[in-house]
């Protein structure tokens, strides 16, 4: 097991991960949660903190609170997504985006969607220093992608154990999809809606893949991908008909694929050699 959980990956893998979760954090900031800001307004006599904000316990939001949250971590994002100082600005801001998601899930619904980033964010500040492109393997870097994996697969089949504890075998046939075109369906979820018994069925596929999700730590690393293919086309079909993202466990989600293959500073660099007219000893033509 303990080798299972800290097989070695390259440390290119790690760095691009690392960059691809902190860039992600501050976009999150101002594109995808923005909403949390409000919070900076809201009146405190609303604040219902979660079960961690009880316990350590954490300081009711206000403008201040809020403001300096936000900028902090927004500089302490894209500076971590440069890979210097791994563990000292992983750990802040993880703290940060913490108690940020703390400020946004305590005045009503909480989102599922988020467990993954935090694991990862948490998991990466253990990891030490790793550049891209660099092949060496890690095995610290392997425990962090693993545990980012296993939370990532935990939120699909939590999220099945959730439906089935709470709605029973009555949710598949229910109409929990119906009504959720009603409230925020697109024209594509319009056009399947007319298809009868169609929305009872993905009910019931829904389940059943959350259910069986975890297989994917039991498969050949081809299918594996293949798995996690899937698992990126249902979150487009339920963006493109419910306009609902996922994008945090999208994000999360990649500490399956072999990230050490995207260069894009390598890439870029050699698109602009090539447009100065250098190419490599093997790109010369022979005469």
């Amino acid at each position: 097991m303990l080798g299972w959980l800290t097989a070695p990956v390259p440390k290119g893998r790690v760095a691009a991960f690392r960059t691809l979760v902190y860039l992600f954090v501050a976009a999150d900031l101002v594109v995808f949660t923005p909403w949390v800001r409000h919070h900076a307004d809201t009146p405190a006599e609303l604040y219902q903190p979660l079960l961690v904000g009880r316990l350590l316990p954490l300081p009711t939001p206000g403008a201040v609170l809020v403001h300096t949250i936000f900028g902090l971590l927004l500089v302490t994002a894209l500076a971590a997504a440069t890979g210097r100082a791994p563990r000292l600005l992983g750990w802040t801001v993880f703290a940060l985006y913490f108690e940020w998601m703390i400020i946004a899930m305590s005045y009503g619904k909480v989102d599922h969607d988020r467990v993954g980033l935090l694991v990862a964010l948490a998991a990466l500040a253990t990891v030490g220093r790793a550049r891209h492109g660099d092949p060496e393997p890690t095995e610290a870097g392997g425990w962090a992608l693993r545990v980012t994996q296993i939370a990532a697969i935990c939120t699909y089949f939590l999220a099945a154990w959730a439906k089935l504890r709470f709605g029973g075998l009555d949710w598949v046939t229910s109409s929990v999809l119906a009504r959720a075109i009603v409230r925020r369906g697109t024209d594509l979820a319009d056009l399947i809606a007319d298809v009868p018994y169609l929305l009872i069925v993905a009910q019931f596929g829904i389940v059943a893949f959350e259910l069986a999700s975890p297989v994917i730590f039991v498969l050949t690393e081809r299918w594996r991908q293949r798995m996690v293919a899937f698992f990126y086309s249902f979150h487009l079909a339920t963006f493109s008909t419910i306009t609902i993202s996922f994008a945090p466990h999208l994000v999360a989600l990649a500490g399956f694929l072999p990230l050490e293959r995207v260069r894009p500073v390598e890439w870029a660099r050699g698109f602009a050699a090539r447009r100065r007219g250098h190419v490599r000893e093997h790109e010369r033509p022979v005469v």
